[in-house]
């Protein structure tokens, strides 16, 4: 009898609608998929992304920043949650906190992020700004372990577009969003199976 491989648990972490966050819960779905999310975060009680997350029969908690009197006290309940859930992967989509260094060594090597280009180019905000005045003519969206560095993390995954004529930040954001989702699920896939992990600095793969 062959055994049922046990599947990864992941916490996703947004601020906001988490669109991101709704597609790695659709491509979990899929029977052969090594991971499952099983909690969604939220550091602001709005977050539209919190109750798609219930609408899926995830489990959706909101903890807000501003309910702590510090940085360290914020993650150190965020920390707590995600032990709670016995979660071995976390995913931030779309989440608009800097996070600390010691939160970042706590989950270093298990943690992920997406950034809107292509890495190492345009870290920061501001990304399609970034490369339409850079004048490039390939753009896209990385995912990559988090580290204590910005968006310096190894990289996992990335997906290219291209620049056209006439783009503009709003055009340009459209279509790395219509990569994103797909690359971001295919990235934590290589992770939760153990095909990607992180050594020494860097993005290790295997077949």
């Amino acid at each position: 009898m062959i055994g049922v491989i046990k599947k990864k648990r992941v916490a996703v972490l947004i601020s906001g609608r988490g669109s991101n966050m709704s597609a790695l819960i659709a491509g979990a779905k899929a029977p052969d998929y090594p991971a499952e999310v099983v909690v969604v975060i939220a550091n602001k009680a709005d977050a539209g992304g919190l109750e798609a997350a219930r609408a899926d029969g995830i489990a959706a908690l909101a903890i807000p920043h501003r309910d702590f009197a510090s940085k360290a006290e914020h993650e150190a309940a965020v920390s707590a949650a995600l032990r709670a859930a016995e979660v071995d992967i976390v995913c931030l989509a779309g989440y608009m906190r800097l996070i600390s260094p010691e939160f970042v060594r706590e989950w270093e090597g298990r943690m992920l992020n997406i950034h809107p280009s292509l890495l190492p180019l345009f870290r920061g905000l501001h990304t399609h700004e970034q490369a339409l005045e850079a004048g490039v003519r390939i753009h896209g969206c990385t995912v990559h372990f988090v580290t204590e560095g910005m968006d310096e993390g190894p990289i996992i995954a990335q997906t290219a577009v291209s620049v056209k004529t006439g783009d503009t930040p709003a055009t340009l954001t459209e279509r790395v969003l219509s990569v994103e989702h797909e690359t971001y699920a295919r990235a934590l896939a290589l992770v939760a199976s153990g095909k990607a992990v992180m050594q020494n600095g860097r993005t290790v793969f295997s077949d």
